[in-house]
């Protein structure tokens, strides 16, 4: 259980950098082109983002509790 969980968090946080690279992108995209507001497209990309650094960092908490169980 723990391996899945931590090959889960790993993949998520190559999830959470694919996400900000696109969210950049987005960003330099925009400027680019003379805008001067942020897409919304990027804000969604980093609502994502955000909600799954979320979930990175409750599977590292549930891979800690797991460790501490196992060392009592």
């Amino acid at each position: 259980m723990d391996d899945d969980l931590a090959n889960l968090r790993e993949r998520l946080e190559g999830i959470a950098d694919e996400l900000a690279d696109l969210g950049l992108a987005r960003l330099r995209d925009a400027v680019a082109a003379g805008a001067e507001r942020p897409p919304a497209a990027e804000k969604l990309i980093t609502r994502a983002r955000r909600s799954v650094d979320k979930a990175v960092s409750l599977l590292a908490s549930a891979e800690d509790a797991a460790d501490e169980a196992g060392d009592r």
